[in-house]
């Protein structure tokens, strides 16, 4: 009996043992549930692998090239605006009238001038107005304004007009303009005793100059240059041309090239012209513009003769002679402060040849003969 009951106490108590073993692994399996429960909420989510990053190239590979920068524009030097040769005068400009006639020539100085306008006055009679900038030489003979004068010069600027004097509303007209008027005994002028009044007054241009410093300056009155010979549809053989400036009595006035000098020369009633200095009167360029002239009842001579009045403000056709060449176009002036432009059919500007002009005013449908 004692063996069995210790067999029945040993047994109760392994069944205890058991019991409170299967209660503990009970209670670990529960927290070990709500363990893994709370991991689960919170723990950090797991960061996902990056991508193999792109190898940087080596320092020995060749860069890509940067582009050059555009090489800037050589700056272009100013010229001279009446010649297109060198640099532009820096004194001020002075234009001279100056006599036309046969007891006027052979005119002083004229052959030093930068450009020179034949325009018609009165009586079929001519005169010649030289524009004078990179040269001051003693001109002469000088002689009256006319009123045409100040529009013609007003796109030059306020420059320097000088001349002996001037009848009817001459002198009106330019002190009513930008132009300043000088006339005989101002600064410059002079009697030359080798020749009778009124074709003896000289004009030292240097003087005159010297005591105008602050008047307008050279700069330019439309026209462009090129030592390039022009060629086109509005280009013809021009190596001599005859015309006439005036009424019925006027010579025949024209220019023939001379090709070794390439130059044209004066050429009246058949003579080649020379200056008092013995040098040919010759340009590289001579423009023939065609213009409205006009009666100027304002300006009357001692006999009765009625001045005309040339209207360089407008347009009309042109003619251009050059390098043995006539280049045919219009010209265009839409006011008095505007440049003269020259331009072909083809619109295109028409240059002139480095060296100055002589630029012949005359009337609408005057004839032209050139070859």
């Amino acid at each position: 009996m004692i063996v069995l009951d210790r067999v029945r106490a040993l047994s109760t108590k392994q069944k205890v043992i058991a019991g409170v073993t299967a209660a503990v692994v009970v209670a670990a399996g529960v927290s070990i549930g709500i363990a893994s429960t709370r991991d689960t909420s919170s723990r950090p989510v797991a960061a996902e692998a990056s991508p193999t990053p792109t190898p940087t190239p080596s320092s020995s590979a060749t860069p890509t090239p940067k582009p050059k920068p555009k090489p800037k524009p050589k700056p272009v030097r100013p010229t001279n605006p009446f010649t297109g040769i060198g640099a532009p005068p820096t004194g001020p400009v002075i234009a001279v009238k100056i006599d036309d006639t046969f007891n006027g020539r052979p005119q002083r100085g004229i052959d030093q001038a930068d450009i020179v306008y034949v325009e018609q006055v009165e009586a079929g009679l001519t005169r010649l107005l030289a524009v004078f900038a990179s040269k001051r030489p003693v001109a002469e003979p000088v002689r009256s304004v006319r009123a045409s004068d100040p529009e013609l010069l007003t796109q030059y600027g306020p420059v320097v007009v000088a001349a002996s004097g001037g009848a009817g509303d001459s002198l009106q007209a330019v002190s009513h303009s930008i132009v300043h008027g000088v006339y005989n005994g101002g600064p410059g002028f002079a009697r030359d005793s080798g020749r009778s009044i009124p074709y003896n007054l000289t004009l030292d241009t240097s003087v005159l100059a010297a005591a105008f410093r602050s008047a307008g300056k050279a700069k330019s009155v439309g026209f462009t240059w090129s030592a390039t010979v022009p060629s086109g549809p509005s280009t013809r053989s021009g190596r001599t041309f005859r015309t006439t400036i005036g009424g019925a009595n006027t010579a025949l006035v024209g220019f023939d090239y001379d090709p070794t000098h390439q130059r044209y020369v004066r050429v009246i009633d058949g003579a080649r012209q020379t200056a008092a200095d013995g040098a040919a009167i010759s340009t590289p360029n001579v423009i023939i513009q065609y213009c409205n002239v006009a009666v100027n009842p304002g300006d009357v001579d001692v006999v009765g003769n009625v001045s005309k009045y040339t209207h360089s403000v407008g347009h009309g056709p042109v003619a251009v002679f050059r390098d043995g060449r006539e280049v045919v176009g219009t010209w265009s002036r839409p006011k008095a402060a505007s440049g003269t432009t020259l331009r072909t059919a083809q619109g295109k500007p028409i240059a002139l040849k480095p060296g100055g002009a002589w630029i012949l005013l005359v009337a609408k449908g005057t004839p032209l003969s050139a070859h």
